[in-house]
């Protein structure tokens, strides 16, 4: 069995540190602040996004272009990116390029002073990536629906914001929220590498020194009101777009494990789901079909997208009624069930192939849990899974009066 075994080493400072030995010359570094989108005030949609964009654009120590060479210059890689309840700035580097690595980034989550003319730079390329995602509908239905999911909630604001509220940022509002989320019991640094764990502490504890800690606890807001919708609109499409979904339990449900296993058999990665199986191969409506389930803290969410020809459009969308369907009221059989576990418990031991993958794993159990679950651990749990459990959940998050659906179809705009 893959295993990880990773260490957590409280700093001095407040900051929690997870590190996890590999025999690699490439070590990654990564440190990630409960700061998404979600804890955003009404006014700064898309701020955190916009901050990740500008952090890389000067120091008080360093210009833009010294801060992307410092760590290309010597074959390395530096990135960040944002998602609804984190920030994460990391960079994967040979392992004799550690100290640089640490240095650089603490520079840049501490020192970043935000110059005016990178700021108005900065929202232009912002914007651009606000009309290229306009372009697609793909991408768009996806938030749209998280739009309506979550309405009038910081999790239903798109994390890249709007032109309006893009065009309006100013370097105060940067300097504030750096303010209010990056303190040190709100910060966790990762480590995958082959660097000896002592030597790694004191260089941490060295470059991320004057990180104060808050005595601060960032709580995000809870949702309670969900209201199921059904909302079809006319797009100019080469094909219709379609999501259905629901709310679905968050990270600290214990029935996530069970929601991701009905999620994976009845549309996940693998070929063999049943709206694969159903509707791709056995009747060739749509090339696109897909189940996922998207996790936060405190509550979830369930789709089922697909894409197809407009003439396919109803056809497809009772099929998928259907499976949904068959999910609350036939159970899966143990031998069904039996193998529905193995592919899970398979599609996770190939996540665990990227060494940066694993990384960025660790930052984000640490720092949303305060703890990080063992593949024994987490194989056990899956294992414990039952047929009247899993049917439990299904008939739960499934029922179709708490369903949703999002339609783009074929039209003028």
């Amino acid at each position: 069995m893959i295993e990880i075994e990773p260490i957590i080493v409280p700093l001095s400072n407040g900051i929690r540190l997870v590190y996890m030995h590999t025999p690699s010359p490439v070590a990654h570094m990564g440190v990630t602040v409960l700061a998404g989108s979600r804890y955003e005030q009404s006014q700064e949609a898309g701020l955190a996004h916009f901050l990740e964009h500008c952090i890389f654009k000067g120091t008080t120590k360093r210009r833009s272009l010294h801060i992307l060479s410092r760590l290309d210059s010597v074959g390395g890689e530096l990135n960040a990116y944002t998602t609804k309840e984190e920030i994460c700035v990391y960079a994967s580097f040979t392992k004799e390029y550690f100290k640089r690595s640490s240095e650089l980034l603490a520079d840049i989550v501490l020192n970043s002073n935000f110059p005016e003319k990178e700021i108005q730079k900065e929202k232009e390329i912002v914007l651009d990536e606000i009309n290229s995602y306009l372009d697609s509908p793909s991408d768009k239905i996806f938030d749209d629906f998280e739009e309506l999911l979550f309405q009038n909630h910081p999790l239903g604001t798109n994390i890249l914001g709007t032109k309006e509220s893009v065009s309006g940022f100013t370097r105060k509002e940067l300097m504030d929220y750096i303010q209010r989320f990056f303190f040190a019991e709100n910060i966790v640094i990762s480590f995958v590498g082959d660097v000896p764990l002592t030597k790694l502490v004191q260089t941490i504890e060295k470059d991320f020194s004057t990180l104060k800690r808050s005595g601060l606890q960032v709580t995000p807001l809870p949702f309670t009101d969900y209201k199921p919708f059904q909302i079809r609109s006319q797009e100019g499409n080469f094909q219709a777009h379609a999501v259905i979904g629901g709310i679905a339990p968050g990270y600290n449900n214990e029935q996530r494990r069970g929601m991701t296993l009905l999620t994976n058999v009845l549309g996940g990665p693998a070929l063999n789901s049943r709206l694969i199986l159903t509707i791709r191969e056995k009747y060739g409506y749509t090339y696109n079909i897909e189940a996922s389930y998207s996790p936060y803290a405190d509550i979830g969410y369930w789709t089922i997208y697909f894409g197809t020809d407009q003439k396919y459009l109803e056809k497809t969308r009772k099929l998928v009624y259907k499976e949904i369907k068959l999910m609350q009221e036939e159970a899966l059989s143990e031998i069904q069930l039996k193998k529905a576990k193995e592919q899970l418990k398979g599609h996770l031991a190939l996540s665990l192939d990227s060494n940066s993958g694993i990384m960025l794993g660790l930052g984000k159990s640490l720092l949303l849990f305060n703890q990080i679950d063992s593949i024994q651990e987490i194989y056990s749990a899956i294992d414990k899974l039952t047929v009247k459990e899993l049917r439990e959940i299904a008939a739960e998050y499934f029922d179709e009066s708490k369903v949703s659906e999002l339609i783009f179809e074929v039209g003028e705009d």
